[in-house]
């Protein structure tokens, strides 16, 4: 990981504050892609661009930043947001929303540092997905089918790529972080839900694990979940 370019979006808080500290703790030079400012990160390998990535010109933004630095190595796609609504009931707007974030916000990050890092020839792309993207659940189904789109644009980067760009996802279950508090609506949290939870450290022990095999390997799909989950 040592110097090696890392972007994270959505790295001010839960799961992709976890990966930044691992990969700043390796050496990497981080940077947190996300809309709000994390809290202060005493790091010189550490860099925060405030990034809306539903929003071409500041993802455009992040590029012309990012390029002061040079072509990153790792893209990890993790900034995200849930809803909890019946399909019958629910607001599309507020689904218009999940999806622009999840998934748009998602293609968009791609097609900014996909071009230099294909140039380069060789880099890593983490996608992070949940255990939903393979499992319908009520009041699930539009954050169920973000991300079940992004496994779909993983396998579909796995055959666009060169060999040497290694694709991989992660699918945690629940995990406790303030994803819930955050979510456009739903009254779900982690005590509700009453299968126990992953710390987020724990995925990010995941995205750790997949970035440092060799580079004749490569992590395709990593699932992991509390024990008490039954998917």
């Amino acid at each position: 990981m040592k110097n090696k370019i890392a972007i994270i979006t959505g790295a001010s808080s839960g799961i992709g504050k976890a990966i930044a500290h691992q990969l700043i703790e390796a050496g990497a030079i981080v940077v947190n892609a996300d809309v709000h400012p994390p809290n202060h990160v005493a790091a010189n390998n550490y860099y925060f661009i405030q990034t809306d990535l539903t929003l071409k010109e500041e993802v455009l933004h992040l590029f012309d930043e990012v390029a002061k630095l040079g072509v990153p190595h790792i893209l990890i796609c993790n900034a995200g947001k849930g809803v909890h609504e019946k399909l019958a009931e629910g607001d599309p707007e507020k689904w218009q929303s999940v999806i622009n974030i999840n998934l748009m916000g998602t293609l968009r990050f791609l097609r900014a540092f996909l071009p230099s890092m294909v140039k380069k020839g060789n880099g890593d792309i983490i996608f992070i997905s949940s255990v939903a993207a393979n499992q319908a659940y009520a009041f699930g189904g539009i954050y169920a089918a973000s991300k079940a789109a992004m496994d779909a644009i993983a396998a579909t980067l796995r055959l666009e790529l060169e060999n040497n760009i290694r694709v991989s996802t992660i699918a945690p279950g629940v995990v406790d972080t303030a994803f819930f508090d955050n979510m456009q609506s739903g009254g779900l949290s982690v005590k509700t839900i009453g299968t126990g939870s992953l710390d987020p450290k724990e995925v990010a022990d995941a995205v750790l694990f997949a970035l440092n095999r060799n580079q004749g390997q490569v992590v395709s799909n990593i699932t992991l979940r509390p024990t008490r989950q039954i998917f």
